[in-house]
């Protein structure tokens, strides 16, 4: 990471989330500018990128704000260098594991949607012809 801010403005262009959707992320504490200007703008590095992602990648697969803030709370403490003791540790990398698991399954379930959505486009269509 090279350490290099960058304003509200640039974050929402790079994760494709709006200004709106990035505050309201702050005020529910997932993620929290890692500085401010002089003139008191929100400024984030890579790493707020990064965990902004995370979250944009947990909302269309309907997870809450609650277990993407205990995911990131899980993965932050693995990240954190510290040095965990190996039940901590366990503890951590299962519930990761139950968020991976989650998720696998709510993909395979859009899935089934997608495919059902698509055959009823199908459908329609061949009745038009």
């Amino acid at each position: 990471m090279n350490g290099k801010h960058m304003q509200i403005g640039e974050v929402a262009a790079r994760t494709e989330l709006s200004l709106r959707t990035i505050r309201h992320y702050e005020d529910t504490g997932l993620v929290v500018p890692s500085a401010r200007s002089q003139g008191g703008f929100r400024l984030y590095t890579e790493v707020d990128v990064a965990r902004l992602m995370v979250i944009r990648r947990m909302k269309p697969l309907g997870f809450s704000l609650d277990e993407m803030r205990a995911l990131l709370a899980a993965t932050d403490r693995l990240d954190s260098g510290a040095d965990l003791p190996p039940e901590e540790h366990a503890e951590l990398l299962e519930r990761v594991r139950g968020f991976e698991a989650a998720a696998q399954q709510r993909v395979a379930d859009l899935r089934v949607q997608l495919t059902r959505a698509e055959e009823f486009a199908s459908h329609l269509h061949a009745r038009l012809c």
